[in-house]
């Protein structure tokens, strides 16, 4: 009778751990996203340079993002949240984010995701683009990376540089 109540305790015990660590998993996860240059011609070849880093940390649904580039071929013009529809291809911008214009500078912004973009975020298939004055036609895009869980916590590439 006492080995049955024991392991009843530890069982009872065991799923409370467990859910405790999925919902602490759920309510707060980092993603890092490392910048480097969108696809280029050769033609293209001088408008495009530079690096940069970036984290973002969801919880709930609010997705906050800080970042930072460097080396640009010329100022930043904006930088932006996007959604494709895998990771590495290409889709619509869905949140603008703050950015310093200049071709070495920093980038922050809050987002709120509905519940196809929080799904896209664990997928894989959300990342930031930034533009730049000579960057690459038809939009200036010059850097791009997407938001992973996967990767190292993202270094601070633009002080590499």
């Amino acid at each position: 009778m006492r080995t049955r109540a024991a392991n009843g305790v530890g069982v009872f015990l065991g799923l409370i751990a467990l859910a405790s660590a999925a919902l602490a998993q759920d309510s707060r996860d980092a993603f890092t996203a490392y910048l480097d240059w969108v696809p280029i011609s050769g033609a293209e070849r001088n408008d495009v340079a530079g690096a940069g880093s970036a984290t973002a940390t969801l919880a709930r649904s609010q997705l906050t993002i800080t970042g930072c580039f460097a080396g640009l071929p010329a100022a930043a013009t904006r930088a932006a949240l996007h959604q494709g529809v895998a990771t590495g291809a290409r889709g619509p911008a869905i949140a603008e984010l703050e950015i310093i214009k200049s071709a070495d500078g920093t980038f922050t912004g809050g987002v709120e995701l509905d519940r196809e973009q929080r799904a896209a975020l664990l997928a894989g298939h959300l990342y930031i683009q930034l533009h730049s004055e000579r960057g690459v036609a038809p939009d200036g895009a010059t850097l791009w990376g997407w938001l992973l869980t996967n990767q190292r916590a993202a270094t601070n590439r633009c002080a590499m540089r």
